[in-house]
Order: structure tokens, then sequence, then C-alpha cells
């Protein structure tokens, strides 16, 4: 878990274990757009930035405790980025 928590990207199944997000719901919202992914060329596989991605599901988690759908929380991060 510590190369994991100091690396600079991580894949999908590797943010599962940071953020206790399932799966299905991490690659909901990369196909949503809201989730900022690079693709590594030697195997296709997407790889996010470590720090900003869980900064950005935090943020996400959050408007979704207060009740916000995810079109409101995909307008609110067209906003922010």
């Amino acid at each position: 878990m510590e190369v994991i928590e100091s690396a600079p990207y991580v894949t999908i199944g590797e943010l599962v274990r940071l953020t206790g997000v399932r799966y299905s719901t991490l690659k909901f919202y990369t196909e949503e757009g809201m989730l900022v992914f690079e693709q590594a060329e030697e195997n296709l596989t997407r790889r996010y930035k470590r720090v900003d991605t869980i900064q950005r599901i935090s943020y996400i988690k959050s408007l979704r405790a207060e009740g916000k759908t995810i079109p409101q929380i995909k307008d609110i991060l067209s906003l922010t980025k």
C-alpha cells in the first residue's frame, strides 16, 4: 500500500483501495468525464494522477452527500477545471 500512496499515477483498481469507492462508480465517473485520466501507451491502461484524482473523488463524494445530482456535479466540476 505504501508504494501506491507515493506513486504519482494509479490505476482505477488502486483508486478503489485508496478511496473506498466502488470500481463501477469510478468507471462511471470516468465515462461521464468527471475523472481525468491518461492512457499508458504500452498497454492502454488508464492511469490517474493520484493526488488530483483522490481530491476530486473526495469533492464528488461531498457534493453527493449534499444531495447534488450527477448532472449538477458535472456542471460544478466543469466550472472548476
